[in-house]
């Protein structure tokens, strides 16, 4: 049944497909039957050539199978074969490795006992150089050779380093100690000579240069002495590799941080000696010279002997030290070997120095000096250990911190209940008072300047991020002291004081704008961006913001500072605007209606009740001119024009209705009177009362130009179809913009138009 089923579908499925292709060739055409033969030739073609197909498959696929079973045979015998050769070969290789096994243990013998005389023999081989060596060194001592002993111990030194990496720990103590030896013999012999020439040159150079000429060695003893020193200075060079090997380098503590740097070349370390000494005994133990109050004596006094000897360093030094071929700076050295004196004093005294801020602060103010002075004037570079190291130890950067905010705040307090806190330094030289910043804001940015010089310097970023994160919180608090001296303003905000703190509040945001373009910040914006990104504390929209540096470290200050500009500004135009709004009452209350036309008056002439409105107005605006800064009285002046443009447009205008006189009237109050009053700070006043002056021009257009254009807005709106009305709604704004009208709408325009009388009987 299911059989029968099938062939039945599959009759169905073929009897559709020939009608849809009889409908498809024939349809309902009797003329398509032409075509008839030409179609059964096709058919018929395509019938051979599908038979023909049929059995060229029926004919080839047999002997593909039968090929592909005769390579299956093929590739199973060889398979076979393969199998048979490998369990032979695995037999012949058992067997061989059974047999060899006892020549592979004695073997494996002999090769341990070569290896094991190979390395006794190197051993001896070690101890034979470093025993030659050793003598060498010996027999150039003898013949007083010193320059060749050195070169050799520079060998013995070189081999030293060579087997750092071997596990004979007795010939490493071996070669260390012969090492050692011979460095003490040769450097005590070279220390004694250097020392002695150091002694003729009269150092070290107490004085300045100037006077150091003077005592100088006399010209005949110059050449034999620079010729000394040379020689010397080279040969205790040499020495500098074996000095590194045996000699155990003194460090600080590590918590101070402090960058690793290459140990101070031998001859200038001979020559730091007697500096070292002096220093040592001025500035510890009991001598009144060693006081806590007076940090800058040793700091004075190291600045003096850089100054003292780098011209000496500089003109006999570094010269022998470029013919070595060494890239030594000597007067860097040197310096370097001063300020670890500095360091280790400062180490020293400042665990004392924790409970007293005044001396704490006192101490950080020195060496805050002294690092711009070794910096600025002797090149000392800001990779190599400086004080600032000592300064960002935890302990000590914490109550530095707390020491910069604690002074500040105290210099807050007092700039703030200063008499002048709120004058301007500069109030009579008007260029170079523009920002009219009262000296409160004055001295509160100078301070944060100085933090800001005085932290430059801090090797990490870290330790800056966290003196910038001290400043923002000063930056705050200054804000919120501003605010509440504001609120007690508040009753008069066009007064000096309330001026004042607005000028205030505008400076500090204008100048923390300017410093987030600085380069100093834009690095620590960086930095701050890595830490964030690091601990995830912001947003990937505050993250890509600061790293496109759309904003900056101090923006939400900026924002604050700007919020509360805002809010100052927007206070003193509703003041000044009730003031003007209170004083224009008679003004609202005129009698447009009935005013004489034009051409009846002889000349026209301010309305009377507009006088009181527009003399406040003046009196107010020169007030706060001479108060406020030029970009701030700017802003005042346009929100004020803004407002002012509403009210009379909508409290005065569209209030009341005009005849041709009244039109004239208002037209001549407004253009000839209250645009004027702000041609002081701008060229076309005009442009800021855009809906009372368009409504002027609608107010006195002539009767004929009027008319037409309350028919142009008709058309345009009510007595068509939206459709119709919409696609006229471009000539009724072309007929305003015609006539000087772009801001306000055409059913704005029909509303003005309707507020005239002067139309005639006969009109619309």
């Amino acid at each position: 049944m299911a059989a029968e089923a099938e062939d039945a579908g599959s009759c169905c499925e073929i009897t559709h497909y020939v009608a849809e292709f009889v409908e498809k060739e024939f349809g309902s055409d009797p003329k398509s039957l032409k075509k008839l033969p030409q179609i059964t030739e096709e058919l018929a073609l395509y019938k051979r050539n599908l038979e023909e197909q049929v059995l060229t498959v029926s004919s080839e696929v047999p002997k593909k199978i039968e090929n592909a079973f005769k390579n299956a045979e093929n590739s199973k015998r060889l398979l076979s074969d393969l199998l048979e050769k490998n369990a032979t070969l695995s037999k012949s290789i058992s067997s061989h490795l059974e047999t060899a096994q006892p020549w592979m243990e004695e073997l494996k013998v002999s090769i341990g006992q070569i290896e094991e005389i190979e390395r006794h023999l190197w051993y001896l081989k070690w101890i034979s150089q470093i025993e030659e060596l050793s003598d060498c060194i010996q027999q150039h001592l003898m013949t007083n050779s010193v320059s060749d002993a050195a070169n050799t111990l520079v060998s013995m030194a070189e081999l030293d380093i060579k087997l750092q990496e071997s596990s004979c720990t007795h010939l490493l103590n071996f070669i260390r100690s012969t090492v050692k030896f011979w460095h003490k013999i040769l450097k005590d012999r070279l220390t004694n000579d250097f020392e002695e020439v150091l002694k003729q040159l009269h150092w070290p150079l107490i004085g300045p240069p100037q006077s150091q000429i003077l005592a100088g060695p006399s010209a005949a003893n110059s050449a034999e002495l620079n010729n000394n020193l040379e020689t010397l200075f080279i040969q205790l060079l040499k020495l500098q590799m074996s000095d590194e090997l045996v000699t155990k380098r003194k460090q600080l503590p590590e918590k101070y941080e402090v960058p690793p740097s290459l140990p101070i070349a031998i001859p200038i370390q001979l020559m730091l000696l007697p500096l070292q000494k002096r220093f040592k005994y001025h500035f510890s133990g009991n001598r009144q010279t060693n006081t806590l109050n007076k940090p800058e004596w040793y700091l004075t006094q190291v600045l003096m002997w850089i100054g003292n000897h780098i011209k000496f360093f500089e003109e006999k030094i570094q010269p022998i030290i470029d013919k070595t071929g060494c890239s030594l700076d000597a007067k860097l050295e040197f310096s370097r070997g001063l300020v670890m004196l500095v360091l280790e004093k400062m180490s020293a005294d400042i665990p004392r120095l924790l409970y007293d801020d005044g001396l704490f602060c006192h101490m950080v103010d020195e060496i805050l000096l002294f690092e711009k002075e070794l910096h600025s004037a002797y090149g000392y570079p800001n990779n190599l250990p400086s004080c600032m190291h000592i300064l960002s130890e935890e302990t000590c950067f914490q109550k530095w911190l707390t020491v910069e905010r604690k002074f500040a705040l105290e210099k807050m307090d007092s700039v703030l209940s200063s008499e002048a806190a709120w004058v301007s330094q500069y109030k009579d030289i008007a260029d170079v008072d523009e920002l009219k910043a009262p000296d409160c804001a004055e001295t509160f940015m100078t301070l944060l300047l100085v933090i800001t010089d005085r932290y430059k310097g801090l090797p990490t970023a870290a330790r800056k991020l966290q003196f910038l994160e001290l400043q923002k919180e000063l930056i705050d608090d200054f804000r919120i002291r501003l605010t509440q001296v504001m609120k007690e303003e508040t009753r008069s905000p066009l007064g000096c004081r309330y001026c004042a703190i607005l000028n205030a509040v505008n400076y500090i945001a204008a100048v923390l704008a300017d410093w987030a373009d600085n380069v100093f910040f834009l690095q620590l914006q960086q930095a701050a961006l890595e830490v964030c990104g690091a601990r995830k504390t912001m947003t990937e929209l505050q993250l890509g913001q600061l790293a496109s540096l759309e904003s900056s470290v101090f923006d939400n200050m900026i924002d604050l500072l700007e919020r509360l500009r805002y809010d100052m500004l927007t206070r003193q135009v509703e003041h000044v605007f009730r003031e003007v709004k209170d004083k224009a009452k008679p003004y609202k209350k005129e009698r447009w209606l009935f005013l004489p036309s034009q051409s009846d008056q002889a000349v026209m002439s301010l309305s009377s009740s507009a006088c009181s409105m527009l003399l406040t107005l003046r009196d107010l605006l020169l007030q706060l001119e001479q108060g406020l800064c030029h970009s701030l009285f700017k802003s005042f002046w346009q929100m004020l024009s803004e407002k002012l443009d509403l009210f009379i447009y909508e409290d005065i205008i569209l209030a009341n209705h005009f005849n041709e006189g009244g039109s004239a009237q208002l037209q001549f109050d407004m253009t000839r009177n209250l645009f004027p009053l702000f041609a002081h700070y701008c060229k076309r006043p005009e442009n800021y009362f855009k809906q009372v002056k368009e409504a002027c021009v609608i107010l006195n257009l002539n009767v004929g130009s009027a008319l037409l254009l309350r028919e142009v807005l008709q058309t345009a709106s009510g007595k068509m179809t939206d459709a119709v009305a919409y696609s006229e709604q471009p000539t009724a704004i072309a007929a305003l913009n015609e006539i000087g009208v772009y801001k306000l709408a055409p059913q704005d325009v029909e509303i003005l138009l309707n507020l005239r009388t002067n139309w005639p009987s006969t009109g619309k």
